[in-house]
């Protein structure tokens, strides 16, 4: 059995690149971009108006000018307008281009416009108000979002603004998730009075839905034979196996065997933490990964956010996430020598500070109460008794 930091550290040591893939910019999101996305222009591409009103040459309003023929009027997209005269105006609407011959605008709110004619009703005009230069945000060639990002909505809009319809991204792993036991039915199966409907499969889907990837699943009976050749088919098919059940000291436990059998090397068997303590990994030698939880639902929502996202995260290419730490709302006692990942509801106090309020459940197959909560909080092995306002390391999910 090892420490939860080893656990941790084997596994970080394992992480992988996938390489990438070209996407159309629509369908990038949530995926990790592979690539700078960089202006073709400059932005914004010309002096635009950021409000509605006219469009005058600040050398008018200093020679005492602020009554003004309108020449023309310009929506936006429109070539823009130029004047020729000092006491001539363009009526212009926000996001139209400016004329080099204009350099300041006023607003409708400070304006009269009367029989052509617009007349300034404010004293306090600076040249070049109202105006978003050219170039002021970016130049061209400039990168405006940077490879090993998530890509979101505004990434997704920034790509849309230069062009960029196809985008580099990190290709993701292909998954499968596979529960095993012989007491377990599909979620739409009515169950007997001593089965289970198959729960930890649907929730590992979730979670990976989340991060971009949509993985297969499939079901084990507790049989070795077939186990043996389905790990076999899994092993040749998928990047990764995400196994739940089968892996503690049971008699009928027979994936850590099985998965030997396929040759896949344990790189580690066995967790110092609660929940989850018969966590095993380890790899094959054609490069698949195979983490295998225990079948308990607190434990496979806690393995996935400890210690599986952090590595999909860095095999992506995204940057280590600074860890967050709360205090404990109250004293909490833990007496087994282990890590152990209280479930909590994660608040601010007024003062900004980040508070754990332990919901206590009754054990790792309790996951009732993973609904009511947002975080775990990692208590440390060291201790047993932990006091209000200690502050811990909390895995938000």
């Amino acid at each position: 059995m090892i420490a939860v930091q080893e656990a941790e550290n084997i596994i970080l040591s394992q992480v992988t690149n996938y390489g990438e893939e070209l996407l159309p910019f629509e369908q990038a999101l949530g995926k990790v971009l592979a690539e700078d996305i960089i202006t073709d222009r400059d932005l914004p591409p010309f002096n635009r108006a950021t409000v509605d009103g006219i469009a005058v040459s600040y050398v008018a309003i200093v020679n005492g000018l602020n009554t003004f023929r309108i020449k023309a009027t310009q929506a936006a997209g429109q070539e823009p307008v130029s004047i020729d005269e000092p006491d001539e105006c363009i009526e212009i609407m926000t996001g139209a281009a400016l004329h080099a011959s204009v350099d300041t605008m006023i607003r409708y709110e400070d304006i009269i416009i009367a029989d052509g004619v617009a007349t300034i009703n404010i004293n306090d005009i600076k040249r070049g108000q109202n105006i978003h230069l050219k170039g002021k945000d970016k130049l061209n060639g400039d990168v405006i979002a940077k490879s090993g990002r998530m890509i979101n909505a505004a990434v997704v809009s920034l790509a849309a603004s230069v062009g960029k319809t196809s985008l580099s991204v990190k290709r993701v792993p292909k998954i499968v998730v596979i529960s095993s036991g012989d007491e377990l039915v599909d979620a739409a199966d009515i169950p007997s009075e001593y089965e289970l409907r198959r729960s930890n499969n649907y929730t590992i889907k979730a979670i990976l839905k989340t991060q971009g990837i949509d993985a297969d699943m499939m079901h084990m009976p507790d049989d070795k034979a077939i186990i043996d050749i389905k790990l076999l088919g899994c092993l040749q098919t998928y990047d990764v196996i995400l196994l739940t059940g089968g892996i503690s000291m049971g008699k009928y436990d027979y994936i850590p065997q099985a998965l030997e059998d396929a040759g896949v090397t344990k790189l580690f068997h066995k967790v110092a933490q609660r929940p989850g303590k018969p966590f095993w990994f380890g790899r094959h030698a054609n490069g698949k990964f195979v983490f295998a939880f225990p079948g308990n639902p607190v434990s496979v929502f806690m393995c996935m956010y400890r210690y599986f996202l952090p590595w999909l995260n860095q095999s992506l290419g995204l940057p280590k996430e600074l860890p967050v730490y709360a205090r404990l709302s109250n004293d909490f006692t833990f007496t087994v020598p282990l890590q152990f990942f209280l479930q909590v509801k994660l608040n601010f106090t007024n003062d900004g500070i980040l508070m754990a309020t332990p919901i206590e459940g009754n054990g790792s197959g309790d996951f009732a109460n993973l609904a009511d909560a947002d975080a775990f909080i990692e208590l440390t092995a060291e201790q047993s008794n932990f006091k209000a306002g200690e502050v811990f390391h909390v895995w938000k999910f």
